[in-house]
């Protein structure tokens, strides 16, 4: 592979006089981010490189692409990989082959809390050695993760989806196995992208979107939705910064280090915002204070169940693809678990990070 030259590198020397009392190289990263910047996770970025950048002592830069203009979300693997960009928000959906080994986090499991959600991804993906060499193999490297928290159910004009029986015959849009396992229940999937879930909503398109309550005011779906449903069904924890692997080896341990600090930073970052972020966007429907006032109802328990019992075969298929890529696929599912279970244990034991 031909390493581009999107690193861009330049030493600096802190002299006293004539006498050179040390050496650092400031480092410039093109980072390709295929979401607005606008939203609880474009904070969570801006957070990660200013923190990254702190933590490097100023060493660290970033070069910020928004909103596709460099890649859009399909493309970021595939440019992360080759050098097009040094690093960038990836999603395992929209490149589920070199990305197999991200995509267990957007298996349904019973945990929908965001912290839960994304601390368990990050220690994974920064523990296993089957994973790891697997995003090598491909040219990545894990840094931090994202997570959608519980998918939700919004929905326009007379549409709502309040239990599994209203699935059956409605235009969805859904990603990864969420979308298999409401097609299996009867729903017409339709593929948009997350940018074109206001036009779809508002045109009638789809229905209703198989979405979360972060985005709603990220993506002012808020002004073309009629009702809104809580299922808090499973979490999009597929979703990752991942630098290219050649410009990590390039890197000086100083920034290394900031790098994997501020990755490990950025969890708690978030799922703080996402957390208050989910509370104020239930509040600010149901009064209309963000925009317009939107009816929000929650699911049953047994229905919620109903959504997370579809999932079952889904997690064998993913546990298969990793058989046939040769790591032990239920081996890393089983240890994934254990680790949201302990997560889930110290939240309900000690409360968010933030509350102690």
């Amino acid at each position: 592979m031909i390493k581009t030259k999107l690193l861009r590198q330049m030493s600096c020397y802190l002299t006293v006089g004539l006498l050179s009392t040390g050496v650092c190289a400031e480092t410039t990263l093109r980072f390709a981010e295929g979401g607005p910047n606008r939203g609880t996770r474009s904070q969570a970025v801006e957070h990660f490189i200013s923190d990254a950048s702190d933590l490097s002592g100023g060493e660290l830069k970033f070069d910020m692409h928004w909103g596709g203009a460099l890649l859009d979300y399909k493309a970021v693997p595939n440019g992360v990989a080759v050098g097009t960009a040094d690093l960038g928000s990836l999603l395992a959906v929209y490149s589920p082959t070199k990305l197999k080994a991200l995509a267990i986090g957007d298996i349904p499991h019973q945990s929908a809390d965001p912290w839960v959600g994304m601390r368990a991804m990050y220690e994974l993906m920064t523990t296993n050695e089957d994973l790891q060499r697997m995003l090598a193999d491909e040219n990545l490297m894990y840094l931090t993760g994202f997570s959608s928290s519980g998918v939700q159910f919004e929905c326009s004009g007379d549409n709502r989806i309040e239990s599994a029986a209203d699935i059956a015959g409605k235009k969805i849009r859904a990603v990864a196995i969420y979308s298999k396992v409401l097609k299996d229940m009867g729903a017409d999937i339709v593929s948009v992208t997350a940018g074109e879930i206001y036009q779809a909503l508002d045109t009638g398109l789809v229905d209703c979107s198989a979405s979360y309550l972060y985005t709603i005011r990220a993506l002012k779906t808020f002004e073309v939705i009629d009702h809104v449903s809580l299922s808090n069904w499973g979490q999009i924890a597929g979703f990752a910064v991942m630098i290219n692997r050649d410009i990590w080896n390039d890197l000086t341990d100083n920034q290394r280090a900031a790098l994997k600090q501020a990755g490990s930073r950025t969890i708690d970052y978030f799922a703080r915002l996402q957390v208050d972020e989910m509370g104020q966007v239930v509040d600010g429907l149901t009064t209309g204070e963000i925009g317009k006032k939107v009816p929000v109802t929650r699911w049953a328990e047994a229905e919620r169940q109903k959504l997370i019992d579809g999932s079952e075969k889904y997690i064998q298929d993913w546990i298969d693809s990793m058989d046939s890529a040769g790591v032990d696929g239920q081996g890393i599912w089983d240890e994934y678990m254990t680790i949201v279970a302990r997560y889930e244990a110290e939240k309900e034991q000690s409360g968010y990070p933030w509350e102690r």
